[in-house]
């Protein structure tokens, strides 16, 4: 695969398809080579039970609609889709468990997408590695070669790239930092079947676990107590207001993540670690806590050199854009 750090002199007649696949809902974009979201389209992942066929037939049908709106009908070069747990290498969307229709199968999503989208090639990765080619495409990684995504939203993703190229290993799925260990005794139970995975304390489900088993052990005041199903945001709501207990709470999500990240550089040695996701809008919150941690544990000869940064790209059309990036190497 070729060094992804700039788009290539393509002509203003290309276009390509963007979507990000969700446990939730899918995101539809016709992106031109400015990184320039020309039209948009959201359907529901959800709602055809365990018939991936039905999805599918779906979702052609919704970027049809797409590219009509755009007015870009027979321009597109090809469509790039993050999902999760979809493999670079064999184009399939296998055993996610947070999609009812993959998550006891193997789905052969490229080809099925390509076949009903009359032959437009399809390339597919994981979301995070999207997120990561995004990044490099269009955002805050544009000219970096070495670093690392990590992608702090209902879990944690993350996306490698080590001299311009995202690393996939042997079998497509590398890069499952957020299920490393990082509590290892008595740690909690992760949706990966694991204890202790960083994904089970730093990820948004993760901090408002933290809320909630917090409480339940102390008597201390918080904002907190007056909220019946904690959320992330609302622990980002009461720090905002000065909760104490809010605030201890992303100290020590921000220590977890620093401290991770100091193993993580030891493993690729990255100019930086970039940011994603629906909690890393909590950073003025966790970016002194993870520096910390991270300068404090990283090898010497790493100390204060791996910048931490936040992704660059709109809140709103980044997960289009990841994944439209894989769609001009095609």
């Amino acid at each position: 695969m070729e060094e992804l750090n700039e788009l290539k002199d393509y002509t203003m007649d290309s276009y390509v398809v963007g979507i990000d696949v969700g446990g939730q809902t899918s995101k539809i974009g016709v992106v031109d080579a400015r990184g320039d979201v020309l039209a948009q389209k959201v359907i529901r992942t959800d709602t055809y039970g365990t018939d991936a066929d039905a999805y599918i037939k779906a979702l052609a049908a919704a970027v049809k609609e797409t590219i009509k709106d755009s007015g870009k009908e027979g321009l597109i070069r090809g469509i790039g889709v993050g999902a999760p747990n979809g493999n670079f290498y064999t184009g399939e969307v296998a055993f996610a468990p947070n999609i009812a229709w993959a998550a006891n199968q193997a789905v052969p999503f490229a080809k099925l997408l390509s076949e009903e989208m009359g032959g437009i090639p399809v390339s597919l990765t994981n979301d995070a590695n999207a997120a990561a080619v995004g990044e490099m495409t269009y955002g805050a990684a544009r000219g970096m070669k070495n670093f690392i995504m990590i992608t702090l939203g209902t879990g944690v993703g993350s996306g490698i790239v080590i001299n311009g190229q995202v690393v996939y290993g042997h079998d497509g799925f590398a890069g499952e930092l957020g299920h490393v260990c990082v509590v290892r005794h008595n740690g909690r139970q992760c949706g990966c079947g694991r204890s202790g995975c960083l994904e089970a304390y730093c990820s948004a489900t993760g901090v408002a676990r933290t809320a909630r088993e917090w409480l339940e052990m102390s008597n201390e005041p918080s904002l907190l107590r007056d909220v019946d199903k904690i959320s992330s945001k609302d622990v980002y709501d009461a720090a905002k207001e000065g909760d104490a207990v809010a605030l201890k709470i992303f100290e020590y999500t921000g220590t977890l993540l620093g401290t991770a990240f100091s193993d993580f550089i030891a493993f690729s040695a990255p100019e930086a670690i970039v940011l994603f996701g629906g909690l890393a809008r909590s950073k003025e919150f966790l970016t002194e806590h993870i520096e910390k941690a991270m300068n404090d544990n990283v090898l010497k000869i790493w100390k204060n050199k791996v910048k931490l940064v936040y992704s660059s790209l709109k809140e709103s059309d980044a997960a289009i854009l990841g994944a439209s990036a894989l769609a001009w190497e095609l």
